[in-house]
């Protein structure tokens, strides 16, 4: 008798998990977000609480940080009154430069008139002492011509001549000379009228406006310079304006909710010192979960992509499989509520999606007590079935078989289980017990 129920039990265990039709290695999963700190400081006041559902744009919690680091702050603030200080010591010198301008003009204005003045006076004398010399050179002329007159019919002698020669020539050499002063006071005139001071009586005024074009070239630097200054100026103020504001984000920062999903899990307390980075909470999209179970790879045909299944243990009841996967990834499990389930050799992930009609009979029904503790049941281990199955899973059966036998031990009495004892088969309960551990062993065992 028990090698017999053991042998049924072997072959049982041998040939459904190669071929069965039904899984319970599945587990309902869904999509995870990770609510991060953006800076580092102190948790404030939570809003939310595990199994809230959120939305875009809710706020979770404040976080403040009273020791942000200002050294950065501080140097741009003093490059940025250093870079003022000069910018107003720039725009005082090219004030004064513009008012000493102004003071040279209106004395190199009041020297050029008055030599204006003086040139044309003398001009006019010099034209006047022009016209006597010429009147001067003209009588000794005539004199110097009679008196050669006289010399050549013999009336006079070249003694009285030869004086009167010389004279004649001083009064030529003297109406040039004149002339020449005309010609340079006319010059000077000229030139003192384009601005151009030449002579020993416009030396002065020379020096001034030499001067003058000194401070002007001197006022148009300040000016260049008070451009660049205020450009660069401009710059560090914007560095500073530009720090203030990152630093009073790192100093508060509100956490807004940015996916819509339910809150799984609160990973800070208020008061709770946390750095950026940091979890706060991880939400799930109850509207994207899904179910991961295990089948073997013999089953990949039957389980392509579109096949209906059944889903039991579940607030829903059937599914539509959406994915097949050899297998995961460390790191594809961190995107998850719960990790995947570990897989043994021959064996595949098929990805099930809720039937919709199940998903929206769920939503109107009232809350259950697991889906408050654990949102959208995530987590929870389920059975897959296809449909039109053939083969169950033993390990299935057998739980039904055990759990059939449990309660009826707990239901009837004793003295009913004391005439049911008679009626039982032969094989103790523990033998049993020990028979179903050794075939889901070797189901677990078999590739």
């Amino acid at each position: 008798m028990i090698g017999g129920a053991l042998s049924v039990l072997l072959v049982s265990a041998v040939v459904p998990p190669i071929i069965a039709d039904q899984s319970d290695r599945a587990v309902v999963n869904a999509p995870l977000t990770l609510l991060t700190a953006p800076i580092d400081g102190e948790v404030g006041p939570l809003s939310k609480q595990i199994s809230n559902a959120v939305k875009p744009g809710d706020y979770l919690t404040r976080i403040s940080n009273a020791r942000v680091d200002e050294s950065a702050l501080i140097a741009l603030e003093q490059k940025t009154s250093d870079a003022r200080a000069k910018l107003e010591a720039t725009k005082e010198k090219k004030a004064s430069d513009e008012a000493y301008l102004k003071v040279l003009d209106t004395e190199i204005s009041n020297q050029t008139e008055t030599l204006r003045t003086q040139l044309q006076s003398q001009i006019v004398a010099l034209r006047a002492r022009v016209a006597e010399a010429d009147s001067l050179s003209g009588a000794k002329k005539a004199l110097v011509d009679r008196q050669s007159t006289l010399v050549a019919r013999n009336a006079a002698s070249m003694d009285m001549l030869n004086p009167t020669k010389a004279q004649y020539s001083a009064a030529l050499h003297s109406a040039e000379a004149e002339r020449a002063k005309l010609n340079q006071k006319i010059a000077q005139l000229d030139a003192l009228q384009k601005g151009i001071f030449v002579g020993d009586d416009l030396v002065s005024t020379g020096t001034l406006v030499q001067k003058r074009r000194d401070i002007s070239l001197d006022a148009t630097r300040m000016a260049i310079e008070e451009k660049e200054l205020t450009a660069a100026l401009q710059d560090q103020q914007s560095l500073v304006d530009k720090e203030r504001r990152r630093l009073a984000s790192l100093a508060d920062a509100d956490v807004m909710i940015s996916t819509p999903g339910t809150i799984l899990s609160m990973g800070v307390t208020p008061g709770r010192r946390v750095n950026a980075g940091d979890a706060l909470a991880s939400l799930v999209d109850c509207d994207k979960r899904f179910v991961t179970a295990i089948f073997s790879y013999r089953q990949s045909q039957s389980m392509k992509v579109g096949t209906r299944v059944r889903i039991d243990n579940a607030d829903f009841k059937s599914g539509i499989v959406e994915a097949i996967l050899p297998k995961t990834t460390d790191k594809v499990d961190e995107r998850y509520a719960v990790p995947f389930p570990q897989t043994e050799r021959r064996e595949l992930y098929a990805i099930i999606t809720p039937d919709s009609r199940d998903s929206e009979a769920v939503s109107s029904e009232p809350v259950s007590t697991a889906s408050e503790t654990t949102p959208c049941t995530v987590g929870q281990w389920v059975t897959v079935t296809k449909d039109k199955a053939l083969l169950p899973s033993m390990s299935v059966s057998w739980r039904h078989v055990e759990n059939l036998l449990a309660s009826s031990d707990t239901d009837e009495g004793p003295a009913a289980a004391e005439r049911q004892e008679s009626k039982r088969p032969t094989v103790p309960t523990s033998l049993l017990a020990a028979l179903l551990f050794a075939a889901s062993v070797a189901q677990r065992a078999i590739p």
